[in-house]
């Protein structure tokens, strides 16, 4: 399985290496690059079948050991607790006296923390291990190297410190989740009729926005079977335009398909394929941002920490509202009202319908980005690459935002409704996040 994934790793990081440093001069080392961390922590969360929510919880805790390394060095990047309400600084890195290199503490900190939080995080040693290999190939003194190394460590404990504090560790003590009965409820689908995806996710404590239930979606469709009703026909769109979608749709719905575990049949015998999450695919996109448009070190740390951190509040927005409206996917009501054998292009996620959580994380992130880079930043989006789709050109993080959302209708998995919905949802929550960032002092590139 190591073999696997160092093949993934090398293959998901080529595309980027190729398209990004070969035309523009680089401010800091390559392999000083944080997204190279990330996408490390991202094979291990692909090994573990982490769910959408969970990931994005580890992409924000991953993070915030490196973002407070880097503001002991830039003030200019706010404190912690500006951004996260519930933050309180433990004081242990202004004590530091030794000298140490705050790049490499801050890169080793992200393998460091995730290595410590994963289930899996203990396959993160051998990328710990040849980081410090690189770094003694290129001369770097073995006591700065030992001293960043140790400085890591203490942002890494006050990180895994603060997220024991989250509720998350609780959820299994909380009751297990049972199919609410009724026709208008969500059922686990096929193939694999896995039980629902973290039903308690809304008590999971959120990092900027103030609550799970801040933003609210309105406006939800009452169910009906009648074949005359509201609901019935937005069933049957989703069925029609499964009859009729284009190559190119069908390219749009695998591509942002994200989905961290699906199943096939074959014969007898049932595979299961691991893919990267909406979170990591987010993630990857930040990372491909900063270094297009060579921004520091510093300012890609806080930029990533925040997406994670965005990431992690829109899934808590989206799972909240998923559990209380506890909506039927489009593939139970089309197989039972409608086809019996009807399957959509992409599988059903075990966990219930409204709203779209691809259209609120996608939206939260392109709103954020383009506050960061602007609204006309055109990108090769090359994530899915090693996970068989190929790359896609995009002109805005917006436009790939609107794709996002409406691929999950060319998938068959979603209602356009929950699609508009989880728009409307993202931007909300985004919103927020942006106008306390502005509070904090954070500008966008145009403002610097």
């Amino acid at each position: 399985m190591m073999k696997y994934l160092k093949k993934l790793i090398y293959l998901f990081f080529l595309p980027v290496a190729h398209c990004c440093f070969a035309q523009q001069e680089k401010p800091f080392a390559d392999y000083l690059q944080p997204d190279h961390a990330i996408n490390a922590v991202t094979m291990v969360m692909i090994h573990d079948v982490a769910s959408p929510p969970a990931a994005a919880r580890y992409y924000a805790y991953c993070m915030m050991g490196a973002y407070n390394i880097v503001r002991q060095h830039d003030k200019t990047i706010p404190e912690m607790q500006s951004l996260l309400k519930s933050y309180k600084p433990d004081g242990g890195l202004d004590s530091v006296s030794y000298k140490y290199d705050y790049r490499v503490a801050a890169y080793y900190s992200i393998l460091e923390t995730a290595r410590q939080l994963l289930p899996s995080g203990f396959m993160l040693k051998d990328d710990e291990d040849n980081f410090i290999d690189l770094l003694q190939k290129t001369g770097m003194a073995q006591a700065v190297i030992d001293n960043s190394v140790k400085a890591a460590k203490l942002a890494t404990v006050a990180t895994v410190n603060f997220s024991k504090m989250d509720h998350y560790n609780k959820l299994s003590t909380l009751k297990r989740y049972t199919p609410l009965k009724g026709d208008a409820y969500w059922y686990p689908t096929p193939p694999g009729y896995f039980e629902a995806v973290e039903p308690n996710w809304k008590t999971v404590r959120t990092m900027i926005i103030d609550s799970a239930g801040q933003f609210k979606p309105t406006g939800l469709t009452p169910f009906s079977k009648d074949s005359t009703s509201t609901f019935y026909a937005h069933a049957k769109d989703v069925y029609d335009i499964s009859k009729h979608l284009t190559t190119e749709q069908i390219d749009i719905a695998l591509f942002w398909d994200c989905n961290p575990f699906a199943i096939t049949s074959s014969g007898h015998m049932m595979i299961g394929y691991k893919k990267i999450s909406p979170g990591g695919h987010w993630m990857y996109i930040t990372g491909l941002a900063c270094k297009q448009a060579r921004l520091s070190f510093d300012r890609s740390v806080m930029i990533l920490t925040i997406e994670g951190c965005t990431l992690n509040d829109a899934f808590i927005s989206c799972w909240d509202e998923k559990y209380r409206s506890n909506r039927i996917r489009p593939e139970t009501f089309i197989n039972k009202y409608i086809d019996v054998n009807w399957r959509p292009v992409l599988q059903t996620p075990p966990f219930p319908e409204y709203t779209s959580g691809h259209s609120v994380v996608s939206n939260a992130s392109a709103e954020l980005l383009t506050y960061f880079f602007g609204d006309n930043f055109a990108y090769n989006d090359d994530t899915e690459i090693p996970f068989g789709s190929g790359q896609r050109a995009f002109k805005s993080f917006r436009q790939a935002a609107d794709e996002a959302s409406i691929s999950r209708f060319y998938g068959g998995i979603h209602y356009m409704e929950s699609i508009d919905s989880g728009v409307v949802e993202g931007k909300m929550v985004a919103a927020d996040i942006i106008s306390k960032i502005k509070k904090a002092g954070i500008l966008p590139q145009s403002a610097r």
